[in-house]
């Protein structure tokens, strides 16, 4: 199983990620190992979609990261 999920961070902002093992990079994130939200912390998980297929997964993420994806993500997901 292979996971999209996004991260509210400590500024208002969200992070938009890929992962097959979603409670590890929760805590990865939450412990400040990741590079990009290390200075974000506390982070929290307001959305995580689960896909069969890595190809899928990271085609909705690379979808999120659009401007499209942008309005969607602000109108469906959070």
């Amino acid at each position: 199983m292979y996971y999209v999920y996004v991260l509210q961070l400590k500024d208002g902002s969200f992070y938009i990620g890929f992962t097959s093992n979603l409670k590890n990079r929760i805590i990865y994130h939450d412990q400040g190992l990741v590079p990009s939200t290390k200075n974000y912390r506390p982070v929290s998980l307001v959305h995580y979609s689960a896909f069969l297929t890595q190809k899928k997964a990271t085609d909705f993420e690379k979808y999120l990261k659009t401007s499209s994806g942008f309005a969607f993500r602000n109108k469906r997901l959070i």
